[in-house]
């Protein structure tokens, strides 16, 4: 079903926008740190022709209510799941398929296991539970990166932007990738993004994971940065009966990447899963 997408204040919050079919199962993208909804453009289209596709800005990001951001509300991750429910709930929406990358896949985590009966399936892209590294577990980060990772983007948002936006891309041979994702960054206003990035890349969810219930999918790319495959297989391993998918796609973004590969990936997995999927 479409929703109308005007006269709340949780849409307007959160940028909603509905499109697609009538038919079919809703699909919710979440962007990851520093993104917005713009970043879905080429994975959209794979849906739109047999499913209702609802796309949102994290507060702070794109086109959002900057003046909706309280600190303490999105001190933490809950935050932000408990906007994606509520999206869900003003928008009506049963048997949700939720696509999350990258820190929205935590996002999306939470808002399941609070709430399973609102989700059909989970898509969790380039997932990361803990980013810092532990004993017994390889989060990709020792604690020298991560201060000098939230130290730089502290001092210059922007410059962070610049120099990290071709490390998180990948895909050296295709700069056009890096330069969508920096002019995404800078999309979001800096101090709220600074404040996402210390949530971002200090939560620890790793005790969520077992939790979950929704059917899920986590979705790995290749040398990916930001989430290595020990991440993607240790949250497959603690989420019960989760699929793990290796994408021949480089770089943290295959949204941006191979859109092609992420869609078909996807869609193998909610035929394999969901009844009446095609």
């Amino acid at each position: 079903m479409l929703v109308d997408t005007t006269g709340s204040m949780v849409r307007f919050r959160n940028n909603v926008r509905v499109s697609g079919s009538a038919t079919g199962r809703p699909v919710v993208f979440s962007h990851g740190f520093g993104c917005d909804q713009s970043m879905w453009s080429r994975v959209v289209p794979g849906f739109a022709s047999d499913h209702p596709v609802v796309l949102f800005d994290h507060v702070g990001a794109g086109d959002s209510d900057l003046s909706a951001y309280d600190r303490s509300k999105y001190d933490s991750l809950h935050g932000y799941a408990d906007d994606l429910l509520e999206i869900v709930d003003d928008l009506d929406l049963r048997d949700v398929i939720f696509v999350g990358h990258s820190v929205s896949a935590m996002i999306g985590v939470l808002a399941a296991t609070h709430d399973p009966s609102r989700f059909a399936a989970l898509v969790l892209v380039g997932p990361s539970p803990r980013y810092l590294d532990d004993a017994g577990y390889i989060g990709g980060f020792d604690q020298a990166a991560i201060d000098s990772l939230l130290d730089s983007l502290d001092a210059n948002y922007l410059g962070w932007s610049a120099a990290m936006a071709p490390v998180i891309a990948g895909n050296a041979g295709r700069p056009q990738f890096a330069a969508e994702l920096a002019e995404s960054f800078c999309r979001t206003d800096p101090a709220i993004a600074r404040n996402f990035a210390h949530v971002t890349f200090l939560s620890d969810n790793r005790r969520d994971l077992p939790r979950v219930t929704t059917p899920s999918l986590i979705v790995q790319c290749t040398d990916d940065v930001i989430a290595p495959l020990a991440v993607g297989q240790y949250v497959h391993a603690a989420i019960p009966g989760s699929e793990l998918s290796v994408l021949t796609a480089t770089g943290h973004s295959p949204n941006l990447s191979d859109p092609e590969q992420l869609v078909a990936t996807i869609r193998a997995y909610l035929h394999r899963r969901l009844p009446g999927e095609s």
